[in-house]
């Protein structure tokens, strides 16, 4: 199988896209070049981590029958100061909220994401140094 986008340019920095059936909008901030009309392609790839170990998760944890009042999927991460600039570290944040939230299968759920399911952060770890945390807040 195979996946393909088509990025369009506009003008200046503005470029867009139809992903699945949706139009996605990169730009680049005012000071360089872009009109700032929609996010920074970079951090889209923070968005593309914590989407696809968010739904894992969620997908886990509704099969064990435990559904959560709140859950966010925080990633944090480091850009180089050296041209590339790339992300060389990231740390993902696991913040559920709820009543009687069982911690093993929270951590479980959690692994098995990381471990075996998010093709994202499989990608990811092979180029850089990966962590993760879980709250319950």
């Amino acid at each position: 199988m195979k996946h393909m986008v088509d990025l369009a340019w506009h003008e200046n920095m503005f470029f867009d896209t139809v992903l699945d059936g949706h139009r996605l909008i990169i730009d680049a901030s005012e000071e360089n070049g872009g009109s700032d009309k929609g996010p920074r392609p970079k951090k889209l790839m923070l968005l593309a981590l914590a989407g696809c170990t968010a739904m894992d998760v969620i997908s886990m944890l509704r099969k064990m029958k435990i559904i959560p009042d709140k859950f966010n999927v925080i990633v944090e991460a480091d850009v180089t100061d050296e041209h590339p600039k790339k992300y060389d570290k990231m740390h993902v944040i696991y913040q559920f909220s709820g009543k009687d939230l069982p911690l093993a299968k929270l951590e479980r759920a959690v692994q098995l994401s990381e471990e075996k399911y998010c093709g994202v952060s499989a990608v990811y770890r092979e180029v850089v140094n990966m962590t993760s945390e879980i709250r319950i807040v």
